[in-house]
């Protein structure tokens, strides 16, 4: 969205979505059809990325230089950017169907509803169509704003690593576009748990909403791992082993630690509720909102048994895990889905 494409549409695109704790590539097949047929993730080292932004970029440059080469992919790639700091706002503008007016009225309102510099910004805009609204017919836009430096940061990080970013989106629009089936009449939330808590609000027309919050799934391991001296990988897979679906009693393992496990899930899902709550309250301070009952959980969170169904039960929301369509051969379908999104430019 910040950058569109521009190469030529024989180039192979890959998704390339930084995550805090991981780094995920896929191509997509999205013929009639929308299938990741070639992927690849690998960990990253801690201090790289934090709170979604970079913080060492020569670091996160030969990561993905090494990465690319191990697995043989693809140089071209869209980039995904997830930041606290990053604005989306929905407007109501005066009914306008040529492109050019339509950017010239956000020009001009967006400055009224972006909470920094439009000068240090990178802002753009989607178009979800006509509405009827209290005041008569309004042409609805979400509207995108990022601190250039930040973006700016990204980019050259991955070029830097031999890589071509043809173009950079919202992470939270390559999740939606991923999830997304189309068959939708109604608006639901998406959330991606990973080293962020990534979500969006999206009908049929496309995303209403979108925020990303510290604290996801990765927050949950370091706490554990802290807790018990227990490496991150370690920690992942006893939470991933203990989860929240099982009796205590009857799951394998150092009762002292699965204990501890649990104890550590279930707080973090309690500060999840919270960060998700937050959220969508926020979204439904606006103007223009949609109720939204259900919703899909995506990212390794969504791997924890247990774990969305229990987010449900504080949101009172009808919550389901959301995985991206994948072929045998390609591993951790869960976090590969902001990659698969990023991969295409639309699901059209």
């Amino acid at each position: 969205m910040f950058k569109r494409s521009r190469s030529s549409k024989s180039a192979p695109i890959v998704g390339l979505d930084i995550d805090g704790g991981h780094v995920a590539a896929a191509q997509v097949m999205a013929n009639g059809t929308f299938s990741v047929k070639n992927a690849a993730v690998s960990e990253l080292p801690r201090g790289i990325m934090r709170d979604g932004e970079l913080a060492d970029p020569g670091a996160l440059t030969e990561a993905l230089r090494g990465f690319f080469a191990e697995n043989g992919l693809p140089q071209h790639v869209r980039l995904g950017v997830a930041s606290q700091r990053i604005v989306v706002r929905t407007l109501n503008l005066p009914p306008l169907a040529d492109e050019r007016a339509l950017a010239a009225a956000v020009k001009v309102e967006a400055p009224d509803h972006i909470p920094m510099p439009i000068d240090e910004a990178v802002v753009d805009f989607q178009s979800l169509g006509d509405v009827d609204t209290p005041a008569g017919p309004r042409t609805r836009v979400v509207v995108v704003a990022a601190r250039r430096e930040m973006v700016e940061r990204f980019a050259v990080a991955v070029a830097d690593a031999g890589l071509r970013v043809e173009g950079i989106d919202l992470s939270a629009f390559a999740m939606v576009r991923a999830l997304r089936s189309g068959a939708e009449t109604d608006a639901r939330l998406y959330v991606n748990l990973g080293g962020l808590t990534n979500l969006a609000v999206a009908n049929a027309s496309g995303c209403l909403f979108a925020r990303a919050a510290s604290g996801g799934l990765d927050t949950i391991v370091s706490t554990l791992a802290e807790r018990r001296a227990l490496t991150t990988e370690h920690a992942a897979q006893w939470i991933a082993h203990v989860g929240l679906a099982a009796d205590v009693d009857t799951i394998e393992g150092d009762p002292d630690l699965v204990a501890t496990t649990r104890a550590t899930l279930e707080q973090g899902v309690n500060e999840l509720a919270e960060t998700v709550r937050g959220s969508l309250n926020f979204y439904r301070s606006q103007e223009a909102v949609e109720t939204v009952e259900r919703g899909l959980v995506t990212g390794r969170g969504a791997t924890v048994p247990g774990l969305v169904e229990r987010l449900g039960e504080k949101l009172r929301l009808q919550l389901e895990a959301g995985v991206v369509h994948a072929d045998d051969a390609v591993a951790e379908p869960s976090r590969l889905t902001v990659a698969a999104g990023l991969a295409v430019a639309s699901r059209d």
